[in-house]
């Protein structure tokens, strides 16, 4: 049984964007309307710019799947894009001005090359479709075992919501967030966040923010102390960080416990033996200070995962750069570009971190269908609960 992991492909305007998804047990019926309703959240928001007009993602299935239910065998998924010039030298030019904050000045370095197209092609935000499209399919997975998914945007600049999403009431979260243009379940800080937005297209500036990930329903133990790539926290950090233009992640409480002292930062542990058959096993916290995850692994509690998207730095007014071929001061090049993204990349957020909460999940209980699984995952709860209940 492989890990399940995945690897995309493709340029912003190239044929096409893919993933491969190596891994993924045998036997998972794909929910298909779900994974395109994530394609779509992702191109959707207030902010977005004029690309999002031409592209209708939706998810093509190349390989793996068979009548709507994945075989065991490698899964390649595509999105075609219907914007693709990539080698139409008028529509596509050639770029020696580098924008400040895109990878155009260190990737035409890296490829020894004064044109930064192929680098921007690649590094553009495009290619997080690819990884939402492989996010939803994991989480097909992880709703078979009640484990849910909800992200949302936190806010930005000075508009933030305090909203503490809970499992009982994530059917109104999810209502109130697709209801929101930014994709905030908070009506007020959305209207705020809107004005945000609008002044900056006024002032040809652009607009970052905080997304945040809530994950319910995951057993205490999934992940690992053993070794510190195996840690979980560490795997849903990298994944975050690897968001294009996301400059931070914390988990649950994050920075903020460097201004706490101990008694005000660790979560205490109590036990209610009405919940003794959930995925808790009874083991509850009045807290959750360590966003659901300790030594590396789940502890029962909601894992709590939030990223900083910095503001988009393509800027209609431009900035100082160079020409690479002159060396001359000149306004860095301007490619089509959104004034926000915060929406979609609370999309892509949620989608990453539930491929990692996946892959861990299968880790930890194996199978090459979803019938073994899902015997190995039952076993393994009987046996906890038969361990506690002897004791």
């Amino acid at each position: 049984m492989a890990s399940l992991t995945y690897r995309t492909a493709g340029e912003s305007h190239g044929p096409a964007v893919i993933a491969l998804i190596d891994g993924m047990p045998a036997g998972l019926r794909i929910d298909r309307e779900f994974i395109d309703n994530e394609l779509r959240r992702r191109q959707g928001g207030y902010g977005r710019g004029g690309r999002q007009r031409i592209e209708h993602d939706e998810a093509k299935y190349l390989s793996g799947v068979r009548n709507g239910v994945t075989t065991g065998a490698p899964i390649v998924m595509e999105i075609v894009n219907r914007d693709s010039r990539l080698d139409d030298p008028d529509s596509t030019p050639p770029i020696h001005r580098p924008r400040p904050g895109h990878a155009d000045l260190a990737g035409s370095i890296k490829w020894l090359t004064h044109d930064c197209r192929n680098s921007l092609e690649r590094a553009s935000a495009r290619e997080t479709a690819a990884r939402t499209m492989a996010g939803a399919l994991a989480r097909c997975l992880l709703r078979e075992f009640g484990i849910e998914v909800f992200g949302f945007v936190r806010g930005a600049m000075d508009a933030f919501t305090d909203i503490v999403p809970g499992a009982s009431e994530l059917e109104a979260l999810r209502s109130a967030r697709d209801d929101s243009e930014l994709y905030c379940p908070d009506p007020e800080v959305t209207e705020k966040l809107r004005q945000i937005i609008h002044q900056a297209k006024v002032d040809k500036d652009t607009v970052g923010g905080v997304m945040e990930a809530h994950v319910f329903g995951c057993p205490i133990g999934i992940g690992s102390c053993v070794h510190w790539d195996q840690k979980l926290d560490a795997r849903l950090g990298g994944a975050v960080m690897g968001i294009q233009a996301f400059k931070a992640v914390e988990i649950g409480l994050g920075r903020e416990t460097a201004t706490r002292p101990g008694s005000e930062v660790h979560d205490p542990i109590h036990y209610d033996p009405d919940l003794k058959d959930t995925a808790c096993f009874g083991f509850t916290r009045s807290s959750n200070n360590a966003g659901g995850l300790e030594g590396g692994m789940t502890n029962g509690m909601p894992v709590v995962v939030s990223g900083t998207m910095k503001p988009i730095s393509t800027l209609l007014k431009g900035l100082p750069s160079v020409d690479l071929k002159t060396k001359e001061a000149q306004t860095s090049d301007y490619e089509r570009s959104d004034i926000s993204a915060i929406a979609a990349a609370s999309v892509v957020l949620e989608n990453v971190v539930g491929f990692e909460i996946a892959a861990s999940f299968i880790e930890k209980f194996g199978g090459d269908s979803m019938a073994q699984l899902s015997a190995s995952y039952q076993s393994w709860m009987d046996q906890v609960r038969a361990l506690h209940e002897q004791s």
